[in-house]
């Protein structure tokens, strides 16, 4: 079985390279190994794989490159991951994220239908919701009102999917992550920038008071859901990935305070309109069709990361893990 991983250098994509590899099958990385955060991070998560996998520098945005790729080698499944990411990095860059979310998943969906690829898994995302009133989040909400260039990006890239099944009979598994985190996590997003900030006594900032929420789920548990994805051609389908269990930004840095045995420094800041109250994951159909059952909750997940954290940049462990 070989499995082609766009953005196979990322935060997920890496981790997902990794087990595949390790359940013997082959793996191809598509990655441009793009500067918005240090490529020399993804660099690395590619080396850790040695050289049992084939990786290929390149976008997804350029046909050729992708259609030599299928041409070359027998791509049994596609998981696409690789996106321009970020809510609030997207909200001046619409063309960019057009661009690359959606015009680069359509030349993907292109050549995946002509060489007659089994399963095609698209990484989408929680945001993809808005602020929506149903809540928890279903896959049965129409999502026609997100927030930011990124989530539209992807719903629209979501449609195309369908519209790629419904014409060629292309099997496409819509995966919705909900706010991954994890050891080797992205150096953009909160888990990563609030250790660094309480480490060194920076200001975190806090919209609505530190009372927005968010179901926060463990990249081991985002991994199993996209293996499971992948083994699955059930024609088109959309499954939310997330753990279930929202909790406000406050009590997420309460963990990190007792775990360092340091007190975090906040300020309150206006919320961007790019910022939805809450995300909350009804995982039902992915457990009932998938048989997803995520199993790290909060706790043990921001206590995992803060350990890779200690021993990946030699910080000392607090043995109490408690008292500022």
């Amino acid at each position: 079985m070989t499995t082609l991983i766009t953005g196979g250098a990322g935060f997920i994509g890496s981790r997902l390279g990794l087990r595949l590899l390790d359940q013997g099958e082959s793996v191809i990385i598509l990655d441009n190994f793009d500067p918005y955060y240090d490529p020399a991070l993804k660099r690395a998560n590619v080396a850790a794989m040695g050289e049992k996998a084939i990786v290929v520098e390149g976008s997804v945005c350029d046909e050729a490159l992708v259609a030599s790729l299928f041409e070359q080698y027998p791509v049994d499944r596609v998981a696409h991951l690789g996106a321009l990411a970020n809510v609030r990095y997207s909200v001046e860059r619409g063309r960019q994220y057009a661009d690359v979310n959606t015009s680069g998943t359509v030349t993907l969906l292109d050549a995946a239908r002509k060489h007659q690829v089994k399963v095609f898994v698209i990484g989408s995302t929680s945001s993809v919701y808005g602020q929506t009133a149903r809540i928890p989040f279903v896959e049965e909400d129409t999502a026609t009102l997100p927030l930011a260039p990124y989530p539209a990006s992807k719903r629209a890239a979501e449609m195309f999917g369908y519209s790629y099944h419904q014409l060629f009979g292309l099997n496409v598994n819509v995966v919705r992550f909900f706010n991954v985190y994890g050891p080797h996590g992205r150096p953009d997003m909160m888990p990563m920038k609030a250790i660094q900030a309480i480490l060194r006594g920076e200001t975190i900032q806090l919209f609505e008071g530190g009372e927005l929420q968010r179901d926060w789920t463990y990249i081991d548990d985002i991994v199993a859901g996209v293996c499971l994805a992948l083994d699955k051609p059930l024609g088109y389908e959309i499954f939310n990935l997330g753990f279930g269990a929202p909790i406000t930004l406050n009590a997420f840095i309460r963990i990190y305070e007792r775990l360092i045995g340091k007190q975090a420094m906040t300020v309150n800041v206006p919320t961007p309109r790019s910022e939805p109250p809450i995300t909350y994951c009804d995982n039902s159909k992915a457990r009932n069709l998938l048989g997803f059952a995520p199993k790290v909750d909060i706790e043990t997940g921001l206590t995992r990361t803060w350990e890779w954290y200690c021993e990946r940049y030699g910080v000392s462990v607090n043995p109490a893990g408690a008292d500022y």
